[in-house]
């Protein structure tokens, strides 16, 4: 391998990539998230942003020039075409930041967190997949919590991601998150362990890891 380590984090809505994807991060390991670099290309100055304008109308900005985020999302959510167009303007360009960020990255392996990493075809930026997993009644009581909306809402929430089946299908590992917050530091810990053991050449391929939550 040219260059270090990168396992693809990934999970569905409210599963808890972002609790897990922390613990990682306190163990000294490079974060490179997608929805980061999302928000970053969609700018005021930024291409991707002018090209979004020329597709939805200059109403989908506010009055500083930003993109209105909650607005686009209520016009892509049930429409196949419009998301299509939104994707082909900014997936390329977060595709590539990914892949520069992932290519810089000081620590012995990165993680990229990217929540649609097999249906936004970005699965072979990484050498390793690991999936934050919960049941969907788990997913949907955290969602509703979380982002105060009812049940139907979450549920498309949930049904306009990868389906549970195809997140797993592509795993190499998953961390099930369905126990105590404070269990996640002891199992990213575990994987962290095999993660490092494979960075430094120390073995050459590593089991699939299932750790119960």
């Amino acid at each position: 391998m040219s260059r270090k380590l990168c396992i693809g984090l990934t999970g569905g809505i409210a599963s808890g990539k972002s609790v897990v994807a922390s613990a990682f991060e306190r163990l000294g390991v490079a974060i490179i998230d997608a929805d980061t670099v999302a928000r970053q290309i969609v700018e005021p100055g930024q291409p991707a942003l002018d090209e979004i304008v020329t597709r939805f109308g200059a109403d989908i900005v506010d009055d500083d020039g930003r993109l209105k985020r909650r607005a686009l999302r209520g016009i892509v959510f049930d429409d196949d075409g419009a998301r299509a167009d939104l994707e082909a303007i900014t997936h390329p360009r977060i595709r590539d930041e990914l892949a520069a960020q992932r290519d810089a990255a000081d620590s012995d392996y990165c993680i990229l967190v990217v929540p649609l990493l097999v249906k936004s075809s970005m699965i072979d930026l990484v050498d390793r997949v690991l999936v934050i997993d919960a049941p969907e009644q788990v997913q949907l009581e955290r969602l509703k919590g979380r982002d105060e909306i009812d049940d139907t809402l979450a549920r498309k929430m949930i049904a306009a991601q990868e389906s549970r089946a195809e997140r797993l299908e592509h795993a190499d590992d998953v961390l099930v998150n369905t126990g105590p917050r404070k269990d996640i530091a002891d199992l990213a810990a575990a994987l962290h362990a095999g993660y490092q053991r494979l960075a430094h050449g120390e073995i050459a391929d590593l089991p699939p890891l299932h750790l119960p939550g």
